[in-house]
């Protein structure tokens, strides 16, 4: 019943004073109970809001504090084989379409083949293709057409929506 008549109020003292909603949160949980765990000494003849307001104003303080001795550290500086990283798990349904497509790639013509890995895997243009392997610009773009168009087909059931 106290919390939800003068929770608000903590919240909002608590946020003043700290400036961030996740601290002030958690600075009205510790107000709460501190409160329930000086229940004993509650005045009951008195409103209770400016002692809570106290009690949340010391708590918030507490809290920042704590959060000022605590180190940090830009996450671009920490390693990446640091305990508390947490990655996650590879999807499945991507590797799954890389693992087609790959295969799908490996069945193009070989001088096909090689102007969509140039383009695609190493990220290289037409132009810097055409010069790489020695070609006319346009031999490399009737190759990329030929091989998307090829990919296209062999891929097409990667398109259909699962049932």
């Amino acid at each position: 019943m106290l919390y939800r008549e003068y929770g608000r109020l903590v919240y909002a003292v608590a946020l003043r004073a700290l400036g961030r909603a996740d601290l002030a949160e958690d600075a009205t949980q510790q107000t709460f109970v501190r409160a329930w765990q000086a229940a004993d000494r509650i005045d009951v003849d008195r409103d209770p809001a400016a002692w809570l307001a106290t009690i949340s104003k010391r708590s918030a303080i507490d809290l920042y504090r704590r959060e000022a001795r605590r180190p940090k550290v830009a996450l671009a500086d920490v390693s990446a084989d640091d305990p508390s990283l947490v990655t996650l798990p590879p999807d499945l349904g991507a590797l799954d379409a890389v693992w087609h497509v790959r295969r799908a790639i490996d069945e193009l013509p070989p001088d096909e083949a090689t102007v969509v890995r140039l383009h695609h895997l190493d990220g290289l243009t037409q132009h810097e293709i055409a010069e790489h392997l020695g070609l006319a610009l346009g031999t490399v773009k009737s190759r990329s057409h030929r091989a998307h168009q090829r990919l296209a087909s062999i891929l097409s059931h990667l398109r259909e929506a699962p049932v």
